[in-house]
Formats: C-alpha cells, sequence, structure tokens
C-alpha cells in the first residue's frame, strides 16, 4: 500500500464518483478505478458499492475513510513541522556557559534576541567550566558555548570572539591598597601592592588562559602570587574576598556583586593579555539551522554595544 492510494481513495470517497475523482487528480478514470481496485484486494474487502450514479462508501470504507484521512493529516502535519526544523523555525538548541560568562548582560541579551526571533525552538542551558564546555562541544553534547579563554581549541570547533573586557582586582572594603581619596569613583590599584595577599582564583583547570595571564602579570609586577584557594565557579571568588579570605580578579561586568563588601579595581599595571574576552565556540560541522541562527546572531552583535 503506498500514500498514493490512500489519497486516491480520499478524493474518491468525497466525489462520490470516480469520474469526478480522476478530473479532481488530474488523471484518466480507468487507471483510478484499477488503483482502488488494487487496494481493495490487498485490503481483503471492498471499500465502494459501485452503481450507475458512482460510489457508496460500505461500511469498511467508512471506517477507512476516517483512518486514512487521519493518516495522511499525521503526515502533512509531521512535512510541517519537517520543513519548520530545516528551516531552524523549530527545533531544540543546548548553549551552556560558564558563570563568568554568563554575568555579560550580552549573552542574556543574545539569548532573549534569539527568543524573540524563533520562539518555537527550545532552548537549553547548562553551567560548567571552561574545560567540561569545550568537551561537551566537541563530543556534540552541546551545541554551542559560552566562555572566556578557550583552555584549548579541538579540531573541528569554531571560536568566534564577540568582545574583550577588562579585568578588575577585587578587594574587601578597607583594604589597605585602595586609596582614601577613592570613594565614590573605581579606584586603580598596582599588582605590586598585592604581593603578600592570598589569592583566590578558578582553579587553572577550569580556566588556564585567564589563570596563567593573571599570574604571569603578577611576576611582570615583580612577585610570584600565593594562590591560596581555588574555587570551580568565579562566582565564588567574589564571595570568598567578600568574607575577607582574599583578593582576586574578574571580569568587568561581575562588578557590582557584594558591592557592600568589596570593592573593584582597575589594575594600574595590566599588560595587555590581562583581558577577559568573551567566547562562542560550536562544531562546525554543517551546522543545523538553530545554530547558524544563534551564530549569524551573534556575529551581528556590535562588539561597543555588548
Amino acid at each position: 500500500m503506498e500514500l498514493r492510494h490512500l489519497r486516491y481513495f480520499v478524493v474518491v470517497a468525497e466525489e462520490g464518483h470516480f469520474t469526478r475523482a480522476a478530473e479532481r487528480l488530474g488523471m484518466q478514470q480507468p487507471p483510478l478505478s484499477q488503483q482502488i481496485r488494487a487496494l481493495e484486494q490487498e485490503l481483503g474487502f471492498e471499500l465502494f458499492r459501485r452503481h450507475p450514479k458512482g460510489a457508496a462508501l460500505t461500511a469498511g470504507g467508512q471506517v477507512f475513510l476516517e483512518e486514512a484521512r487521519a493518516i495522511l493529516l499525521q503526515l502533512d502535519m509531521a512535512v510541517e513541522r519537517a520543513e519548520r526544523a530545516s528551516q531552524g523555525v523549530e527545533g531544540a538548541l543546548s548553549i551552556g556557559f560558564t558563570s563568568s560568562a554568563a554575568a555579560h548582560h550580552a549573552i542574556p541579551a543574545l539569548t532573549r534576541a534569539y527568543r524573540e526571533q524563533w520562539p518555537k525552538v527550545a532552548l537549553e542551558f547548562c553551567e560548567r567550566n571552561a574545560a567540561e564546555l569545550t568537551e561537551a562541544v566537541a563530543q556534540g553534547k552541546l551545541d554551542i558555548a559560552f566562555l572566556r579563554r578557550p583552555v584549548s581549541r579541538p579540531e573541528g570547533l569554531t571560536f568566534h570572539t564577540l568582545l574583550e573586557e577588562e579585568m578588575l582586582l577585587v578587594l574587601p572594603s578597607g583594604h589597605a591598597a585602595i586609596p582614601r581619596h577613592a570613594v565614590g569613583t573605581r579606584p586603580a590599584v598596582p599588582l605590586l601592592a598585592l604581593r603578600d595577599e592570598r589569592f583566590i582564583l578558578v582553579r587553572r583547570s577550569g580556566a588556564p588562559g585567564m589563570y596563567g595571564n593573571l599570574i604571569e602579570a603578577c611576576v611582570q609586577a615583580g612577585f610570584v602570587p600565593h594562590v591560596a584557594i581555588e574555587v570551580e565557579r568565579m562566582l565564588t571568588n567574589i564571595s570568598l574576598v567578600a568574607a575577607g579570605a582574599g583578593v582576586s580578579a574578574v571580569p568587568a561586568s561581575m562588578q557590582g556583586l557584594h558591592a557592600q563588601s568589596v570593592v573593584y579595581c582597575t589594575i594600574q599595571d595590566a599588560p595587555p593579555t590581562l583581558a577577559a574576552p568573551l567566547t562562542m565556540m560550536w562544531r562546525d560541522d554543517g551546522q543545523r539551522p538553530p545554530v547558524g541562527h544563534m551564530v549569524a546572531l551573534a556575529r551581528r552583535m556590535p562588539a561597543q554595544a555588548a
């Protein structure tokens, strides 16, 4: 049995006449009659009672008409959904991010813009560190990820830098290195002023690039920092600084958290390498439409507005 047999049968049932049905289908009447006969032979019962004025459905034909219409409707809906999916109008998109990347307003703004343009695409989110995100995207477990500085660049992945932002020191309120005249403004503090401090950083395995760049900047400033605490998420850095456990450095977009307990300071002698990029990562393997739409939207996002 073929789908065309079902369509032929439905048209004949609706017209109640083989000749009119053939005209509607754009075919000759004899071949149509033959196709219906073949369908009846395959089913093992008659669908129509033929009479001089046309054809009437049998009891079996009436039931079969309901089922045939349901099958054809379901097929049409499946084709429509598949077409929408092929265009990226429907489907799913899995997105991963690090906590520090998600803290930048560009990520929720980009996600909101995507939802507005493609509301029927289901978005799934997860938070992991940069190393875990890279592995998940490479293995096809995630479609897209937003992170800071890439920890590695596996073959088959594409990386796009959305923007670069300043790194800020995070010090407990009242820290001796904060200039007294800096009330109401963002103070500037040299790294060397923190040579005796306990540093709180995201684990090197999770963010080796930013970790290594800060260490290198401190060495260039004249000291090797004492990394006293390593955490899994950058948000934890700020909480621990607020608790007086040490000092840290975070992207500028994270300033404002625990504002009553910490002070965000410009790094007075920051080298160019001590910056916080915001990077988008995806597989370069013939992108599914939902991925392609997100990539295109991100590429159109002006860095100065991010």
